[in-house]
């Protein structure tokens, strides 16, 4: 295929996620030629040419061929977006075809995001660090305007004395928006030989901790990245609990009291066969937590067939009650799960300034809540200040 020379300003393939891990690259492609060049490559599902396509629609396809990649295209007015799966062949292989449409490779800090808001640029910069493909879509979302529209729909009525409503529902999502790019830390724990390293192991799906029968064998923090239906989780096994005389031990307790602290949810592992034994988790610490009554098979009565009326009963060595565990997980980070399209901020500069909008506007303060929201739709080159 020969590649036309370009006409006027060039076309330029802009790939604005970095290599290596992510579940989602994106390449713009912005100039006079961006439109033909991507048509050229991509094959929409509906059939239709990419011109015929509606501004700012998500259009499913495959790229170079009809049974080549999988991508979404979208136009954003002259310009158009690629998305591809994450990787450094699946880009490489839409770059090199824009460039033999005449497009020209820029690197990812040239001209293309200009003009965009902050919050639709921040939602683009992120799908560089997105986990796995569930998070990446929601950030998808938001880098398609998700975001920004609802912004711009809540600043509209701040404008005018209303909009608290749906500020707040957009704020609650703030928690799930501080996670997209970095995982959950889910932490077990427990007192020594409650089958903590074994239930590890079974949730991941092998073998990441030392399985002993001997107390006390775990005394580091023993940590694994997985992912639990599509959020990222860092799962943690850590020390058993208890007054320790051996002083390697005492400090691998203190090192899982330090690491409970931090957790975002802590799954108190306990001993089925011994159901009378108090939780050695502090009290203070047992907030966001799931108990799991272990070694079911052992059980006496009154923790018998899934649990008790306070847990979830599993078997870590057959792997028995480990998908029930795994949902209850997800439900307690994830309690909510957004529709598809819906508004979520993507960091917690975000999340923080619309809780922030969120208080104001419930105090009466109608101005400041919307300064808070423009302050997310400026444009992305322009100076900002969260304070």
């Amino acid at each position: 295929m020969s590649v036309r020379p370009p006409t006027h300003a060039p076309t330029l393939a802009t790939v604005q996620t970095a290599e290596g891990r992510g579940a989602v690259a994106v390449v713009w492609v912005s100039g006079p030629t961006s439109v033909s060049a991507v048509d050229a490559c991509f094959h929409a599902a509906n059939g239709r040419p990419l011109a015929e396509q509606p501004v700012a629609a998500l259009r499913f396809g495959r790229w170079s061929s009809p049974t080549g990649e999988e991508v979404v295209v979208t136009r954003r007015g002259a310009d158009v977006e690629v998305h591809c799966h994450g990787g450094t062949a699946a880009v490489r292989a839409v770059v090199r075809d824009l460039i033999e449409q005449g497009c020209v490779e820029s690197r990812a800090d040239a001209p293309g995001l200009s003009g965009v808001c902050r919050a639709t640029h921040e939602a683009v910069l992120a799908l560089r660090s997105a986990l796995t493909e569930r998070t990446a879509g929601v950030l998808l979302d938001q880098a398609e305007g998700a975001l920004e529209a609802e912004l711009r729909s809540i600043a509209d009525g701040l404008g005018a004395g209303d909009g608290l409503e749906r500020l707040e529902l957009l704020a609650v999502w703030g928690e799930l928006g501080r996670r997209l790019t970095t995982p959950w830390r889910v932490v077990l724990a427990g007192a020594p030989n409650v089958g903590k390293s074994s239930l590890t192991n079974a949730l991941l799906g092998y073998d990441r901790a030392i399985v002993f029968d001997q107390p006390g064998t775990t005394r580091d923090v023993i940590s694994a990245d997985a992912a639990v239906e599509g959020w990222p989780i860092s799962l943690s096994d850590t020390a058993g609990l208890r007054a320790a005389d051996d002083p390697t031990e005492a400090a691998g307790v203190e090192l899982a009291m330090r690491v409970l602290d931090q957790a975002d949810l802590i799954v108190d592992v306990r001993d089925a066969a011994a159901p009378d034994q108090p939780s050695v988790i502090p009290g203070a610490m047992a907030g966001r937590r799931l108990v799991v009554w272990n070694k079911l098979d052992r059980a006496v009565c009154g923790t018998a067939e899934g649990g008790t009326s306070e847990g979830l009963g599993t078997v870590a060595t057959t792997g028995r009650g480990v998908p029930e565990l795994l949902a209850a997980i997800a439900a307690e980070l994830v309690p909510t799960v957004p529709a598809a399209g819906r508004a979520v901020p993507v960091n917690a500069v975000q999340a923080g300034l619309l809780r922030r909008a969120a208080d104001a506007a419930a105090g009466g303060d109608w101005g400041a809540a919307r300064a808070d929201v423009q302050a997310l739709l400026a444009p992305a080159d322009s100076e900002f200040d969260a304070s």
